[in-house]
């Protein structure tokens, strides 16, 4: 997506000129901005949307990465980024964004519209491992699932593969049932 059609509060418009034009119909929001109406709403689009919330050398993950991916109509209300560099990083991050401080590897991460991504499959794994922490992570493995069934086997096949890491044996049986679901 050409970045003259993201509109961020501050930039070009205020946030009450943007405020207008969304009432007026011109624009409609999308994650930390908005775009003309009449624009498809792309990955690329929506990675360019939280791009301000995402620190250099972190990558979205989780729920963001879900929504990037195209799942669900509305960003989450908290972001999640990933490191995605192998040193320590400290960046400032604001409320609303969760920083994950474990690295994620290269193979793992998409980019889109100039956004470090964590890939679909790598996300709905992470999703899956998180339930046991937080139950509301399952909305999104659905709404992910509606966008590609095909990455409920992927993440299955990834979860196998580790070893000793918190949140398997819960994650893996929630997309054993999120599989019987989708097919």
């Amino acid at each position: 997506m050409h970045p003259a059609f993201l509109y961020l509060p501050g930039g070009r418009l205020t946030a009450p000129e943007l405020s207008a034009a969304r009432l007026d119909g011109h624009l409609v929001e999308l994650g930390e901005g908005y775009i003309p109406a009449d624009l498809v709403e792309s990955r690329s689009a929506r990675a360019a949307a939280v791009a301000i919330l995402i620190p250099a050398d972190t990558a979205a993950s989780g729920p963001t990465a879900a929504w990037i991916h195209g799942a669900g109509d509305a960003p989450p209300a908290r972001h999640h980024i990933r490191r995605a560099v192998q040193r320590r990083i400290r960046p400032a991050v604001p409320a609303r964004v969760t920083l994950h401080d474990t690295a994620l590897p290269a193979s793992d991460l998409v980019w889109i519209g100039g956004v470090p991504v964590m890939t679909p499959a790598r996300t709905m794994t992470d999703l899956a491992l998180g339930l046991y922490r937080d139950e509301s992570l399952r909305r999104w493995m659905v709404l992910l699932a509606d966008v590609d069934p095909h990455l409920v086997c992927e993440a299955i096949t990834y979860l196998d593969a580790l070893s000793r890491v918190p949140g398997k044996r819960a994650g893996r049986g929630a997309l054993e049932r999120l599989r019987v679901r989708t097919t």
